[in-house]
């Protein structure tokens, strides 16, 4: 075929930062799930890998607050991109999003990030599990599969708290009668208060149960996700099996638990108390490029630490390296930073680092 016949790609791409989008659909999945559909004003191409997520920047009664959610849907359908979020009790954002969050309405979106995801551990056969609302990355990576007439051998296990509980009941179903590869297993903990009939699996997922249903789970790439509890059972049966865990993959992010955050202030306040001991040649230079601004600090004090000091608001979500959020450039010096899979290597090689795990060796530059 002739070049002449082929037009540039002239579209943008999604890259991990800061992106405005407007909700342009909203799905009611059950009784307390929904899905929130976004796409960006002028024609951006989502990119992601399937079990990654995003981290919502929202103004909330006067106040900025951030929440990281996985992205349900595809990037085989690049051109928009979905999360679905289920409405819990005291929930202040996913009660504010379901309760407030209209069509054509705008926010911003960080990411996306993540190391729980189906491209960076490819197989053969695989083994979906989740619990609740955890099937959303599962359901990205199903997606994935399907569109993409991947060569996998699929088993995928779904528990959920009652059959009108099931989450994408019907797709599920449609997907997976149409690959014979696919066999999908659900699991629903008690009867529908509905009157629903089910004539599936019962009670919690148990060991025996798991066999019945896949009888060779032990050798499968295993993908989990879905409330600690469940996470734990299932990591339980595995290990009791003798499984290489380097197999097994979970996901499992949400807000600083308070503990954290009261741990990091009393940190903070110690810190403060005994600044005026520290000699000033064991502080390190942190300068901030961009804000023309720069602070002395010790050599355990995180980025984010320093930026604070100087009154400068890097957005940051969890506070652990996982939602990427606080995600800034290192122009010069060097820092040690341990995080949990929210920055890519693509992203360190460019020279990005996250904020809130990252702690200076030197003195460095910041562009910020």
């Amino acid at each position: 075929m002739s070049s002449s016949f082929l037009n540039p790609v002239t579209t943008q791409t999604w890259t991990n930062g800061r992106h405005a989008v407007r909700c342009v659909k909203m799905i009611q999945e059950t009784r307390d799930v929904r899905t929130f559909c976004f796409m960006a004003d002028q024609p951006v191409m989502f990119f992601f890998k399937p079990g990654q997520f995003v981290t919502l920047e929202l103004e909330i009664n006067g106040q900025t607050v951030m929440r990281s959610y996985t992205i349900s849907s595809s990037p085989s359908i690049p051109y928009s991109f979905s999360i679905t979020v289920k409405r819990v009790p005291g929930g202040e954002v996913s009660n504010w999003l379901h309760d407030h969050l209209n069509v054509n309405d705008r926010l911003a979106v960080h990411g996306p990030v993540g190391n729980f995801n189906a491209i960076d551990y490819p197989a053969d056969k695989v083994l979906l599990l989740s619990g609740g609302v955890g099937i959303t990355p599962l359901m990205s990576m199903t997606r994935w599969f399907f569109d993409t007439n991947a060569a996998v051998d699929l088993d995928f296990v779904h528990s959920a708290r009652s059959p009108g509980d099931v989450i994408y009941h019907r797709e599920l179903l449609h997907m997976f009668s149409r690959i014979p590869d696919f066999k999908l297993h659900l699991v629903s903990e008690r009867k529908d208060d509905l009157g629903e009939t089910w004539s599936g699996y019962r009670g919690f997922l148990t060991e025996p149960m798991l066999r019945m249903m896949v009888p060779d789970f032990l050798e499968r790439e295993i993908f989990c996700c879905g409330p600690t509890p469940y996470m734990n059972a299932i990591k339980n049966i595995l290990v009791a099996n003798d499984f290489n865990m380097d197999h097994y993959h979970e996901e499992s992010f949400g807000a600083t638990p308070v503990d954290v955050r009261e741990e990091a202030e009393e940190w903070a306040e110690q810190a403060e108390a005994e600044a005026e001991e520290i000699d000033d040649r064991d502080l390190l230079s942190v300068q901030f490029a961009a804000s023309g601004k720069s602070v002395r600090v010790q050599r355990a004090e995180t980025v984010h630490t320093a930026a604070a000091k100087l009154g400068l608001h890097i957005p940051k979500a969890c506070g652990m390296g996982i939602c990427g959020t606080c995600r800034v450039a290192l122009k010069s010096g060097e820092v040690e930073m341990e995080h949990n899979g929210g920055i890519t290597e693509e992203d360190i090689e460019e020279g990005y680092i996250l904020s809130c795990c990252s702690r200076p060796i030197g003195d460095v530059v910041i562009d910020f």
